[in-house]
């Protein structure tokens, strides 16, 4: 870029007119650095922007609760315009009307609306004029600064009149993250060789979950990498669910890559949501190698993958190291030792307890009860026995049947009934976070939980846990191994995504999965490595005892996937269990009777699918 400072015979230019609105509405904001406007905040790109990410953000979620809304073309190519100059872009006509969102036509007729209004201007790119960039004009860039200040002062008025409580539930599956520490042995991520061509930038469905959080924290830092905005909209587990069935009956992706929980893999691909990775990408550039062996074959249907790890987040058993020492008890590593533990650790009266778990109705206690299951050596479905486990590889098969009323699921579900009375009197509302954020408050013994959920104890120094626990496998019952199932989200391509995005997409994913990048969210708070290298990083190793720990697993073939295996039914069969193992753990059935009703409909799920 030529300096607009430097003298003449020295690449001298004078300013040109945007810029000098640019200067002089920076002026009319900017004294000195101090505000001259009584009640007026400083402006800069950086408000811009937020104003920018705040319109786009919730002009997205307003298109996913009415499907029938339509876009705004004359904002979304604005939007594109100012972004891309404060980011140094250039901008063409062709760039500008993908932006629009609506047909070419339509785009092409709002484009010219625009230009002869004065907001926007054309510039020849070359001598012969044939080949122009458009820019903002100085009227476009003081309506954005004036919006932007008006539409921030909103925002800030209106969610201050309306903020929910520190104790209110409402958003307290998110956790937002923030950077911790910043070291490096493995190196930083490279900026990629040539920018991602991706029309209004690349787009990204995720989970609310601490990983993705830290993803979404260092947004800025991967569009510089790969040369183009993100947009990443987070939802919860069940939502995440549906907004990606949704996403797929629309003729195009509203996303470039969704993350896919582990267990949907097989009802994705088995519904058509996703595309092969094959078929857009040399798989040995992911390096499959490095990743841990459980979370890199969850990532594959019929032999093909479809996704590549961005979490390998197991369950483990949290334990108060502390606690054990004090009692003199030994870490359990059986169901039987874990019992006796939370039944001498438990003391309501002093405001602790024995153990806390994932027991909501639902999909919550769903995933629990299978992988309960397991623990006591058995699969949810009729799997081959191998080594180390079941043959979750191969369930494509017309003779798979649910497996859930059997003597072994049913020791499962008395070990469950038997946990309750060791547990928080609100045991039966626990789910993904609430069990893990009173055992960060000193309140519990024991919780069995996701390493991803180890932030709220490793990162907050004021935790009685912090520094004071252990991470185990989950403890074998009397025909189990101690066994620690594999959980997180695999970062995919969808199925119906544009072919002319699909390549420049692929590349995203091999940037955001990169032992580099991976490292990257570890260092900003993350405690989710599906890397051996990650994993075995000195610095890395240095944050959290859990890398060293889950790597030790891994190695032991204590990883595995089989217990929530990605049948296409599995999200049924979750469902189901969360529902009749809630209604047994309220006493309204037996355990008996639970497991009967859980086969009866199962059954009928499974029919259902082949029918």
């Amino acid at each position: 870029m030529t300096d607009v400072n430097r003298g003449p015979g020295q690449g001298f230019r004078p300013p040109s007119e945007e810029e000098r609105a640019m200067k002089n509405v920076q002026n009319e904001y900017l004294l000195g650095g101090k505000p001259v406007t009584a009640g007026m905040p400083p402006f800069g790109p950086s408000e811009i922007h937020q104003a920018i990410d705040l319109i786009e953000d919730f002009s997205a979620e307003v298109e996913t609760a009415l499907d029938i809304a339509a876009p705004n073309p004359y904002l979304n190519m604005a939007i594109h315009l100012v972004r891309n100059h404060l980011e140094g872009r250039i901008c063409t006509a062709s760039s500008v009307i993908a932006a629009s969102g609506v047909p070419y036509a339509t785009a092409r007729r709002k484009l010219t609306e625009l230009q002869d209004a004065g907001l926007i201007e054309q510039r020849p790119r070359t001598r012969s004029g044939k080949s122009f960039s458009l820019h903002p004009s100085a009227a476009m860039l003081q309506n954005w600064a004036q919006l932007s200040d008006r539409i921030l002062r909103l925002a800030k008025t209106r969610l201050n009149q309306i903020a929910p409580s520190p104790d209110s539930r409402e958003g307290a599956d998110y956790y937002f993250g923030g950077s911790y520490k910043s070291a490096r042995s493995i190196q930083p991520p490279k900026v990629l060789p040539e920018p991602l061509k991706l029309p209004g930038g690349l787009r990204i469905l995720v989970h609310g979950d601490p990983t993705f959080m830290v993803m979404e924290n260092l947004k800025r830092q991967f569009e510089q990498v790969i040369g183009t905005k993100i947009s990443q909209r987070a939802f919860s587990i069940d939502r995440l669910h549906e907004e990606a069935i949704r996403n797929a009956e629309h003729s195009a992706s509203r996303y470039d890559i969704i993350a896919v929980d582990l267990p949907w893999l097989g009802e994705f691909v088995a519904r058509g949501l996703l595309t092969p990775l094959d078929d857009v990408l040399d798989i040995d550039r992911l390096d499959p190698s490095d990743f841990h062996t459980a979370g890199w074959r969850a990532a594959h249907w019929g032999g093909r993958p479809y996704g590549v790890p961005s979490q390998t987040t197991p369950e483990l058993l949290f334990y108060r190291k502390d606690w054990f020492a004090e009692a003199g008890l030994e870490p359990p590593a059986t169901t039987d030792d874990l019992l006796r533990a939370a039944k001498a650790l438990h003391d309501p009266a002093r405001g602790r307890y024995g153990i806390a778990w994932n027991a909501a109705r639902g999909t919550a206690l769903g995933h629990t009860f299978m992988m309960t299951c397991a623990d006591f050596g058995q699969p949810v479905f009729n799997l081959d026995a191998i080594a180390g486990g079941y043959d979750a590889d191969h369930l494509d098969r017309r003779d798979l049947v649910p497996t859930l009323n059997t003597p072994r699921a049913l020791e499962a579900a008395e070990y469950l009934m038997a946990l309750l009375e060791f547990s928080p009197t609100d045991i039966l509302s626990m789910s993904w976070y609430e069990r893990v954020r009173p055992y960060a408050a000193g309140k519990i013994a024991m919780a069995y939980g996701y390493t991803l959920l180890a932030p709220y104890f490793e990162l907050d120094e004021s935790s009685p846990a912090h520094g004071a626990t252990g991470y185990l496998p989950h403890p074998a019952g009397p025909h189990g191994q101690p066994i620690a199932p594999v959980g997180g989200y695999v970062l995919c391509l969808p199925s119906n995504l544009p072919a002319e995005r699909k390549q420049q997409a692929a590349e995203a994913l091999v940037a955001f999965t990169s032992p580099e990048a991976q490292k990257l969210y570890v260092m900003n708070g993350s405690r989710t490595a599906p890397r051996y290298s990650v994993g075995a990083d000195p610095e890395v190793r240095q944050l959290s005892p859990i890398f060293e720990a889950v790597d030790a697993m891994s190695w032991r073939d204590e990883l595995q996937f089989w217990p929530r295996p990605p049948a296409p039914q599995i999200s049924e069969m979750i469902a189901i269990c969360g529902q009749e193992i809630h209604d047994m753990l309220r006493g309204i059935t037996t355990p008996r009777d639970a497991l009967s009703r859980a086969q009866s409909r199962a059954e009928a799920v499974m029919q259902s699918t082949r029918d």
